[in-house]
């Protein structure tokens, strides 16, 4: 009986440990797959890491231009959305993606760019991370940007999600928004404040003089329910106009193929001197009925390419073989942020790195890049990873 016991009560201690190493392990896997987003930790006083050049990128510069487009690396191994754009001394912020780790980084370039103390506009498209994640944490970019001493002027939101308002990331959105709005009195709209199906968009004057302008545009996921999240993407673009050399600047977020069809329905868009490139460049965006309309001149894609994250398939990583193959048909002038050089590790690299796109009345638009300055199809990347269309080939 003695000997009983002790086995028993050796038995219990056993068990004990194992359970405890197990819970300590879950936790740690809580954190890192569940929680990674739940709070940013940056000093008291963040001090951003000014560069006034960086490749052929001269800040200075690039303020003096009528209109820049930044899209940005966002200092990780995933794949995500985030686009700044100037016109004098107004400012938008398109998506803070990809995790809360690009914080540091979106803050630190926007501050270089920023020169009345005043974000005007912030645009988030989407309820997915790799759109918002920035703007859905503790100490989110709002809060590195207050310790900035600068101010949020509008923030304008999709009007529709599948989300579930009372957990995760859009929980912590909700509130970010709940508190930059007592505290800062910072304007919290969505875009149907600013478009409907009926009648025509608002238009917000960049320029002061009407010849730069953003236009919201009008699609049913506004209001209607998606099958995917990706539908409800807000829609805008830019349009530069003086009578002579009118350009147009299109970002449609993630919307995908129904939504894009939507899109062209209720909208009679032009041709664009930019398209940022629909879902990273995923196969099922960026349709032949979009593009036959829109003609895009240059493309800019925010991704990390040949990253495994969604898909082990090849063909159907960031920017997949089917995106290409319809681009390719209207230009060749495409770029891409960020290379995934090995995801299990977590390494990457720049491909043409932070892309500025600037462009004044006049003048031919010109593509300046951080990193490398090579078009996709001539990366070694390409190269090894993707068939070259015949229209790109010849």
């Amino acid at each position: 009986m003695a000997r009983k016991k002790k086995l028993n009560k050796a038995l219990a201690v056993s068990c004990a440990i194992v359970f405890s190493i197990f819970g300590v392990a879950l936790g740690f896997l809580g954190k890192l797959f569940f929680f990674s987003d739940k709070g940013y930790v940056y000093p008291e006083t963040h001090v951003h890491s000014s560069s006034i050049s960086a490749g052929d990128i001269n800040i200075e510069t690039i303020k003096n231009e009528d209109l820049s487009i930044h899209f940005l690396e966002l200092g990780n191994k995933y794949t995500g959305d985030c686009t700044f754009i100037k016109v004098g001394d107004n400012e938008i912020l398109i998506d803070a993606g990809s995790r809360t780790s690009s914080i540091g980084p979106i803050h630190d370039y926007i501050t270089d760019y920023i020169t009345d103390g005043e974000l005007e506009y912030v645009i988030v498209t989407h309820a997915h991370r790799d759109h918002y994640a920035g703007f859905a944490t503790e100490n989110s970019l709002f809060d590195a940007l207050n310790l900035s001493n600068i101010t949020i002027g509008n923030v304008i939101t999709f009007s529709n999600t599948n989300q579930n308002e009372t957990k995760g990331l859009y929980k912590a959105f909700k509130e970010e928004l709940d508190e930059l709005k007592t505290e800062n009195l910072t304007i919290i709209e969505d875009v149907l404040d600013y478009c409907n199906e009926t009648g025509p968009s608002k238009t917000i004057d960049l320029s002061g003089d009407g010849s730069i302008e953003l236009e919201f545009l009008y699609h049913d996921f506004y209001v209607k329910k998606a099958e995917t999240e990706n539908d409800y993407s807000v829609c805008c673009i830019i349009n530069q106009e003086n009578g002579e050399n009118d350009k147009h600047y299109l970002f449609t977020g993630d919307l995908e193929y129904t939504g894009e069809e939507s899109l062209l329905k209720y909208n009679t868009l032009p041709e664009v001197e930019l398209y940022k490139a629909g879902h990273h460049g995923s196969k099922t965006s960026s349709s032949e009925n979009l593009l036959k309309v829109i003609k895009p001149k240059h493309v800019c894609v925010c991704a990390c390419a040949g990253s495994p994250e969604y898909t082990k398939n090849n063909n159907n990583q960031f920017p997949t073989q089917e995106f290409i193959d319809r681009i390719a048909l209207h230009t060749d002038s495409v770029y891409v942020t960020t290379l995934c050089v090995d995801y299990e590790k977590g390494e990457y690299q720049s491909f043409n790195g932070n892309i500025i796109v600037s462009a004044s009345f006049g003048n031919e638009t010109v593509i300046s890049c951080a990193g490398s300055k090579l078009k996709l199809k001539e990366s070694e990347w390409f190269k090894n990873n993707r068939t070259c269309p015949p229209k790109w080939a010849s």
